[in-house]
């Protein structure tokens, strides 16, 4: 257990850190915003399902039989959100989401 109740708390290693739970799971919380960044590489998400639960929805809806068939969306600043999936892509719709 590592544990820093009034300051900030950094690992370094010149050759990477590795965090293994073999046998149960991995969990990360924090207040205000998690970061996972890469500077040189790529960050990799190997899972059998990678749920994001609550991604906003955009504003578009299409004609005709409604379809439960969603993409994910990414805004120029970065924010991700759902758009319900159409012939082409939903993603240029206008949206409140990226403001």
């Amino acid at each position: 257990r590592l544990e820093s109740p009034t300051r900030s708390l950094v690992m370094e290693a010149p050759k990477g850190v590795e965090i293994n739970a073999e046998a149960g799971n991995m969990e990360a919380t924090c207040r205000t915003e998690l970061r996972l960044e890469s500077k040189d590489g790529e960050i990799k998400l190997d899972a059998a399902k990678i749920k994001l639960p609550r991604l906003p929805h955009g504003s578009y809806t299409p004609t005709g039989t409604r379809q439960k068939v969603f993409e994910i969306c990414v805004c120029a600043n970065g924010r991700l959100f759902l758009s319900q999936a159409g012939t082409g892509s939903t993603c240029q719709i206008n949206t409140s989401v990226c403001l």
